[in-house]
């Protein structure tokens, strides 16, 4: 790209999460400027394409990275729509990555009146916790509220270049909720949904047909909560440096 950062770099998974943060379409694998010298990389699902992204907007002079996106819920108190302000990131190893602590505050001042909005630890995980099942043992081993597979990958980045970090994350399927078996295969690397690999899942699988439904509804509960948050936050989400005094 042509311009110089000076603003916070965004690392987001989907093409739908990406647009309820900046109101407009973004393709996999875009690099793009969106206001108050922010940027934002739609990198696809998981680790290794979170860290790429990440890596990309810091060669771009980025002065903070933000982990953007849905989750899924491990505390049993969280529904869908519900958004979680982290204040750490951990992984199964126990790592721990600490979010900024000024700019949790702003952000954290800017979302009252949003809707619930909770703390704790988010964990990343480098596998899809599905079930029912993995979501409890997360639960009990790290005491977590949500879980992603991107979120400590930018912390670790961040980390490394010596970069403000945090994470703002909107739940989608809560901790008693399992995730149809067919999300897992119809997604390409991307994030994006492709329909011949949904159809052949669902032949094999038409007992995940109601499962995906009720997912889609989740899904867009998380995506108004994601636009209210967006708008919401503005320019303190956009560059860390915006109402620092404050």
């Amino acid at each position: 790209m042509n311009a110089r950062a000076n603003g916070a770099g965004f690392v987001v998974a989907l093409p739908a999460e990406a647009r309820a943060l900046i109101g407009a379409s973004a393709r996999a694998g875009e690099l793009r400027s969106f206001g108050d010298g922010a940027w934002l990389a739609v990198c696809g699902v998981g680790e290794t394409a979170a860290r790429r992204a990440a890596q990309q907007l810091v060669a771009a002079n980025v002065i903070a990275l933000v982990s953007w996106g849905t989750a899924g819920g491990l505390d049993p108190q969280l529904g869908a729509g519900d958004i979680v302000l982290p204040q750490h990131v951990v992984d199964a190893g126990g790592a721990v990555w600490h979010i900024d602590e000024r700019w949790h505050r702003r952000l954290q001042r800017a979302l009252h009146g949003c809707g619930r909005v909770v703390g704790g630890s988010l964990l990343g995980s480098t596998v899809l916790l599905g079930s029912r099942g993995a979501k409890r043992e997360a639960f009990t081993r790290t005491g977590a509220a949500a879980v992603d597979m991107e979120s400590a990958a930018v912390a670790t980045v961040a980390a490394e270049h010596g970069l403000p970090f945090v994470a703002v994350r909107v739940i989608v399927d809560a901790a008693d909720q399992a995730l149809p078996r067919a999300v897992a295969v119809a997604l390409d690397a991307g994030g994006r949904a492709q329909p011949a690999r949904l159809c052949a899942a669902l032949a094999r699988r038409p007992q995940d047909l109601l499962g995906l439904l009720r997912l889609a509804w989740r899904f867009a509960l998380a995506r108004r909560a994601m636009t209210r948050a967006a708008r919401a936050l503005g320019p303190a989400l956009r560059n860390p440096r915006t109402g620092a005094a404050a």
